[in-house]
Formats: C-alpha cells, structure tokens, sequence
C-alpha cells in the first residue's frame, strides 16, 4: 500500500485516463476556470479560480499545496486522447482517520457522457486498493442533483443532508456529505 501524496498517481480505465497536469492543459484548464455555470455550485476558493494565469494554476499544483498534501490534482482525459476535459482532487487527507474527500470538475461540453461518474469510481478503486485510505467522502450543495446522481451512480451514499458549511459565499451553503 503506498500513501495517498506519496506520488502522482496515473489511473487509468478503457474510458478515463487520470494523470498529471502538464503546461499542455492549459487552454483547457482555461475553458473550465472561467466557465461560471461549471462552478455555480462549487465552493468560491477552488484552487485553479485562484489564479490570473492558468500557466501558474498548473506550476502551483503541484508545489506546496502537493507537499503539504492540501490537494492532489488529476486532469482527466479520454483514455486514448490527450485533450484536457476536467479535473479530479484529492483534498483534505486525514492520515490519523485514513480519510480523503474526492472531487471533480468537468467542462462544460463533456456533461452527461458519463466521465464524472467514471472518474469517482476510478478515485474510489484507486484510493482502496493502492493506498492505505478506509474513508472516502465527498459533499455536494443540496441543489446540485446532476453531481448527487453521479455519485450515487459510483456507489457513494448520503450520511448527511443540509449540513452548513462556509464555502465561500456571503452566507453558509446547505451541503450533503457522501461517504462510499
């Protein structure tokens, strides 16, 4: 078993690649930062919304927020392609708890062909039979159904509905916690 920030994981199915983030990325990791409609139900702080230049985004990835195990990033691709189509986020690892939570971020154009619910279930296989990680867990803003049936679809199930947590709005936002 090997632990979860201790390399840069390439996961692979006969459908989804997740890999590295290169410079190469960049025009598509543009398209999904400043697409408003792929983060409406998003926490404000996302990492690559962070930056002015994309270039920096990807540079950063994988420096103090990788060493800090913050966050791992994954880009997501059609296995056989090397367009960029979305990303995938290891975040908020608790070693003592051997939990992470799980993310993603798609572009626009690749909703509803089934990426998001293939990148979970990669996530999930990865995390438990290479890594030392028992607790997967993700959350969702209560009205964000598309991503509840994603995750519904990977196996994950609801532990929790309309818990506030500060996302980063003016206000806290009703979240559903998801374990799988």
């Amino acid at each position: 078993m090997i632990k979860l920030f201790s390399e840069i994981p390439y996961i692979s199915s006969d459908f989804v690649t997740l890999s590295k983030v290169t410079q190469d990325d960049a025009e598509g990791l543009r398209e999904l930062a400043e697409d408003d409609l792929v983060y409406r139900y998003d926490p404000t702080y996302l990492f690559e919304r962070q930056f002015d230049d994309v270039h920096d985004a990807i540079d950063a990835m994988y420096g103090e927020v990788f060493e800090k195990r913050e966050s791992l990033f994954l880009g997501v691709r059609r296995t056989g392609e090397g367009r960029f189509l979305g990303l995938a986020e290891f975040y908020d690892l608790r070693d003592d708890l051997h939990a992470v939570f799980i993310g993603t971020r798609l572009i626009r154009r690749c909703w509803g062909e089934g990426i998001a619910t293939e990148i979970a279930r990669l996530m999930v296989d990865y995390l438990y039979t290479k890594t030392d990680i028992e607790v997967i867990c993700a959350s969702t803003m209560t009205e964000n159904a598309a991503s509840e049936r994603t995750l519904e679809k990977a196996g994950f199930i609801r532990t929790s509905r309309g818990v506030l947590q500060d996302w980063g709005y003016e206000k806290p936002v009703a979240a559903d916690m998801w374990f799988s």
